[in-house]
């Protein structure tokens, strides 16, 4: 079949043998590895033994020592030993015997039993003890776990980054920004290029604010300027669009959608295909991809007065009971799930009024929320006792109404980003120590603002979006899982040499010699043909000069049209008078009738006109009485 060893029979492994092998070889590595501790252990007890006989004992006590150790050896020992073994363990048990844990051999039995390497058992509680040594230095230091050591940068584009969305197992990442964009990237099918591989505009001319995927990862929530937000697929393709409500309705719980710009949005972290969007509306909506023609529930922030205002952000707690929004006067507000009249908590002056708070995040234990406040500071609160906040940082400034914050995987740090000016220095992402709330760690990002920020738990990398158009991924080859370090690895695929030309060649059809009409070698044989051609010898027809003939107009034009504009153009006759125009035509009609009259020759009365009187004929034919009257 032109296959080397085509039909030969598939090599099988048997799994059960290997691991048996592998068992087996463990065992015999742990023992060796035991008896060699035991030996040195036995080698220093003894060396310690000589040194406290020598200095302390008589020697009649030690030949005495010598002699009951000779005994009991000589009881242990069968008969069938030699001489010279015997000799040798008298030499070396000098002292007080030895304890008989020590003495005895472990069994072949128990040894066969054991799977893997044993631990020594004399340093057991020293290496336990230095293990917890090294968890108090992590717990210490916390920073050491941040994945900053390598980085890679994706180019989104060249305008602010304001989405960021990373699946739950960390193998695509999705950006949105200001130029209407969302990019997919896959880390698996990069390589070290870091291209995306797909681009598409889901909501036309409106901003990306908010990307975030399910956490099923088969959708993604997509969130922008308009008023309604959509739900997409891991390819792109759209799975449904929330309805617009009715704008001219007061109350908008009675509408079955937004009916202003949207701000952010979030998925439900237990339940399949549940989400939630807040609008400039003042309401946050809750939201089911099966039923897109209405909302689920709606919440109505309010103010201490009652007044609506304008939820900015809103998240899920991680159990999915709770639901907070943070507003434009400065409160933060968390409902119950399943009770949309009043807040559960409520802290009317959490940040400063008339600011837009950022994001609100959960951690991962849910008793503690960060919120990002457009004050320029960073506060933590606990939900247990929603009275003030546990711990406050000022002096981050943003610039951005979608800066993000969030927890490390293992809740001991927060990370934030900071915003600057153009030319003015450089974006900063900072690390805050939950515990006390101490500034402990920075990273300069590059000479813009630092806009979103995602520290994925599965992967350990962090993930931030800028302020010039820029997607970078912080990993540690040493601490962090696949994601970026899959595709660094890659080295850039070249060009093939079939899709490369050395020159630009245009090529047509009709170029190729199967196409190509057959070409004559001589001039002058085409001429002499064209000439005996009735067709191309033809010689073109002058210009008409003169009046016209054959049908063609002469000297005024080349065609009908032109020549009875021309025509009419030298009429003189004057029309102004229409009845003058007609009765000059009355003589020759009446000589000479050809239209009307013959056609009425026959039954056409003949025709008799009233006499017109005079004004002296009628004053001639005046009654006398009148003449008197007057």
């Amino acid at each position: 079949m032109g296959f080397t060893g085509f039909g030969k029979k598939a090599r099988t492994f048997d799994l059960e043998a290997m691991f048996e092998q592998t068992r087996r070889t463990a065992v015999e590595r742990s023992r060796k590895t035991l008896e060699a501790r035991e030996k040195e252990e036995e080698m220093n007890r003894e060396k310690e033994l000589r040194r406290q006989n020598e200095d302390i004992e008589p020697t009649s006590s030690g030949a005495h020592v010598v002699r009951d150790c000779s005994k009991s050896s000589s009881r242990d020992t069968s008969s069938s030993e030699s001489e010279e073994s015997s000799g040798s363990s008298e030499d070396e048990l000098i002292g007080p015997p030895l304890p008989l844990k020590m003495m005895e051999e472990p069994s072949n039995h128990i040894e066969e039993d054991i799977l893997g390497p044993l631990p020594p058992p004399l340093y057991e509680e020293v290496e336990e003890d230095d293990d917890d040594d090294g968890d108090s230095e992590e717990e210490e230091n916390p920073v050491q776990k941040i994945p900053d050591s390598h980085e890679i940068t994706l180019k989104h584009g060249t305008k602010t980054v304001s989405a960021l969305g990373l699946d739950p197992s960390g193998a695509r990442l999705v950006t949105g920004g200001y130029d209407y964009d969302v990019k997919f990237w896959d880390f698996a099918g990069m390589d070290a290029s870091f291209k995306a591989f797909r681009s598409l505009q889901p909501c036309e001319c409106h901003q990306i604010k908010s990307l975030q995927y399910s956490n099923t990862g088969d959708m993604i929530l997509v969130v922008s300027g308009s008023s309604q937000a959509k739900v997409i697929d891991r390819d792109g393709f759209e799975v449904m669009e929330c309805i617009k409500g009715d704008q001219y309705i007061v109350d908008m719980a009675n509408t079955k959608g937004h009916t202003a710009m949207l701000h952010t949005g979030s998925w439900h972290p237990k339940i399949k295909g549940e989400f939630m969007t807040c609008s400039n509306d003042a309401t946050v909506r809750t939201w089911e991809v099966e039923n897109p023609r209405k909302q689920r529930s709606v919440f109505k922030p309010r103010t201490m007065q009652g007044k609506k205002v304008i939820p900015t952000t809103c998240t899920y707690s991680r159990d999915g009971n709770l639901i907070a929004a943070a507003c434009q006067n400065g409160s933060i507000q968390i409902w119950d799930r399943n009770m949309t009249v009043h807040p559960k908590f409520h802290y009317k002056q959490a940040h400063d009024p008339g600011t837009d708070t950022s994001c609100v995040a959960f951690s991962y234990d849910g008793n503690v929320l960060a919120s990002r406040g457009g004050d320029d500071t960073l506060k933590l609160w606990d939900i247990r006792q929603f009275n003030k906040p546990l711990f406050s940082a000022s002096g981050l400034p943003t610039m951005f109404p979608m800066t993000d914050c969030c927890f490390s995987p293992d809740d001991k740090l927060i990370v934030t980003g900071t915003s600057v000016q153009r030319g003015c220095g450089s974006g900063k992402l900072v690390f805050f120590e939950r515990r006390t709330f101490q500034r402990v760690y920075e990273i300069d990002i590059t000479d813009a603002s630092v806009v979103r920020c995602l520290w994925h738990p599965k992967l350990n990398q962090i993930m931030v979006g800028t302020g010039n158009g820029l997607a970078k991924v912080y990993y540690d080859p040493n601490k962090s899982q696949r994601g970026a370090k899959l595709c660094v690895v890659k080295t850039q695929r070249k060009a093939k040499q079939a899709e490369t030309l050395t020159q630009d060649y245009i090529i047509t059809p009709h170029a190729l010699p199967m196409f190509r009409e057959p070409r004559q070698r001589s001039t002058r044989k085409q001429l002499e043909k064209d000439r005996l051609d009735p067709l191309k010898s033809h010689k073109p027809e002058p210009p008409v000069a003169g009046p016209g003939r054959g049908g063609r107009v002469g000297t005024h034009g080349g065609t009908l049209s032109s020549y009875i504009v021309k025509n009419i153009a030298l009429d003189k006759t004057d029309d102004s008078n229409p009845r003058e125009a007609i009765l000059r035509h009355a003589k020759a009609a009446e000589d000479n009738p050809y239209w009307v009259s013959p056609a009425y020759s026959k039954t056409q009365p003949k025709t008799m006109f009233a006499q017109v009187e005079s004004d002296d004929e009628e004053a001639k034919n005046e009654p006398e009485w009148k003449k008197r009257k007057i």
